[in-house]
């Protein structure tokens, strides 16, 4: 299994001690964090989008930006693009652009997100977001395939004409594209038509709900015949993120009022989550807070019922720095070593094919 490191760059004070930094310390830290985890051996780094609520990751090719400047192998994802809002010939200008910038280090995980007041700020209506991702995606995998390209247009894009988007993406095609699936088949279908891998959620419903999801996303992607591609699978840890501690009354001790002060917060959208509470989200929640024993359990809970190849997990950013950075280092000492060889993948191997285009040692099994 893969691993990865979730920022969606969530801005809010700790709802213990009342402090927050300056936003230009929090931005900071998502450089930092990036260059902490590559060191540690995580695969991947991810940027959230927001454009509502207490969030500063309305520029994730900005940030993308500095990690990749500021990093030399590990991968650079998004979490997720929010490509029903955006302009196809921008998302595809700007990130291959950063693609560029990383030698190749860029996957894209595209969806319609889940902040519902994100559409009426760009002036569009949130019953249209799922025919916008539709017809946005088919529009930038037209601008990344053989230039130049001519695009027929839609109901919210305009037809192009022998149109070359500079940069070009670093690779004949462009980066590979997950689909980030949370409550719909809808996102399911559109990766299983293009052949491209799916990201669960798996973040504020029961497990089982996204493990029907799943199902019908290998369902659909035998159905498209994609025999020369591989299903992969990635999934999310939930709101309630990562805290590792000695045994699981610690971890629930030290962090169970932060994670129950953030929940109780229902002004932030999408904090919609039924575990209100640290019992809760631990015994039946995608959280991954307890002993390592125990968080390796709950991952290879998952891991039965997705099949997942890339586990994702995201810190309380509320936290002190140094808090987060000793929770990443038990992790990875602790975790990480026997999940992988527990559950191996070919993603980002030589039997990839996506896994060719970063330093070797990047692509190693």
């Amino acid at each position: 299994m893969r691993f990865q490191l979730l920022d969606i760059v969530p801005y809010q004070e700790d709802p213990v001690t009342g402090h927050i930094v300056p936003p230009s310390e929090r931005l900071a830290s998502v450089v930092e964090t990036a260059r902490f985890v590559e060191g540690l051996g995580f695969d991947s780094f991810a940027v959230g989008e927001r454009h509502a609520g207490p969030f500063l990751s309305a520029a994730p090719t900005v940030l993308l930006g500095a990690i990749a400047a500021s990093t030399s192998r590990i991968r650079l994802q998004t979490g997720v693009t929010v490509l029903s809002i955006l302009d196809p010939v921008r998302v595809a200008e700007d990130y291959a652009t950063v693609d560029q910038l990383s030698g190749g280090r860029l996957e894209l995980t595209v969806g319609k997100g889940n902040e519902v007041l994100q559409y009426p700020i760009f002036g569009l209506d949130l019953a249209d977001q799922w025919d916008l991702l539709a017809e946005k995606y088919a529009a930038l995998r037209a601008f990344w395939g053989p230039a130049p390209a001519d695009w027929a247009g839609g109901p919210s894009t305009h037809p192009q004409q022998g149109i070359t988007t500079l940069p070009r993406p670093f690779r004949p095609g462009g980066p590979r594209v997950w689909h980030g699936s949370a409550s719909s088949t809808v996102s399911v279908e559109l990766a299983a038509r293009w052949g491209d891998p799916l990201f669960s959620a798996n973040a504020i419903q029961p497990l089982e709900a996204y493990g029907v999801l799943v199902d019908r996303y290998r369902q659909a992607f035998a159905e498209a015949g994609h025999t020369d591609r591989t299903p992969y699978v990635g999934a999310g840890a939930g709101a309630g993120g990562i805290f590792v501690a000695s045994t699981s009354q610690e971890a629930k001790a030290l962090y169970g009022p932060v994670y129950e002060g953030l929940v109780a917060r229902r002004d932030v959208p999408g904090n919609n989550t039924p575990f209100r509470d640290i019992d809760h989200a631990v015994a039946e929640g995608p959280a991954l807070v307890g002993s390592p024993q125990q968080v390796v359990d709950k991952i290879g809970r998952f891991h039965e019922r997705l099949g997942t190849d890339l586990q994702s997990v995201s810190l309380p950013t509320t936290l002190p720095l140094a808090d987060q950075f000793a929770t990443l280092e038990r992790f990875a000492a602790d975790v990480v070593p026997v999940v992988r060889a527990a559950y191996p993948t070919t993603l980002w191997t030589a039997a990839d094919a996506h896994g060719s285009t970063v330093p070797a040692e990047a692509v190693a099994a």
